[in-house]
């Protein structure tokens, strides 16, 4: 199986998987960390381009689980933490692992966060090292093993 075909398949499989979980992820901490989450994948190559910003708005405004939350709540996080990534990425990137890492208390939260972050590094076809390696990051901030995730 082609790698596309497999990281497809994964993200449509995380994604399955964050619908199975939909009504244990409404609390607070698991959507601040989801859209630090969402930043810090689309940041990982130390520029943000407007296709990503559209991937993760569209993930916002069509992802069952985050319709847990308002749109508008969501969008104004994401951007909030992408602007702490684009000014300092290495300063905002602490940050933004430690508003990920408020989800580690709930195990079911914290790895939806990380299939969040398999989810728009795989949207454009190529979840690329950068990406992974951000991903990674955010696991170890989680205390979750990558390798659950095949990271």
């Amino acid at each position: 199986m082609a790698l596309w075909d497999r990281l497809k398949e994964s993200a449509s499989s995380m994604q399955t998987q964050l619908m199975a979980k939909k009504n244990d992820l409404k609390s607070g901490a698991f959507r601040d960390a989801s859209m630090a989450m969402c930043a810090l994948v689309a940041a990982a190559d130390g520029t943000v381009d407007p296709a990503e910003r559209r991937r993760v708005a569209q993930l916002i405004a069509t992802n069952e689980v985050l319709q847990n939350f308002p749109a508008d709540d969501l969008r104004r996080r994401f951007e909030d933490n992408l602007n702490q990534l684009t000014t300092d990425f290495a300063f905002g990137k602490v940050s933004v692992l430690q508003e990920i890492a408020k989800a580690k208390k709930k195990p079911a939260e914290a790895r939806a966060v990380i299939q969040i972050g398999i989810v728009i590094g795989g949207a454009d076809g190529d979840f690329d090292k950068d990406e992974r390696a951000v991903v990674r990051e955010a696991c170890y901030a989680l205390d979750l093993p990558p390798h659950e995730f095949d990271l």
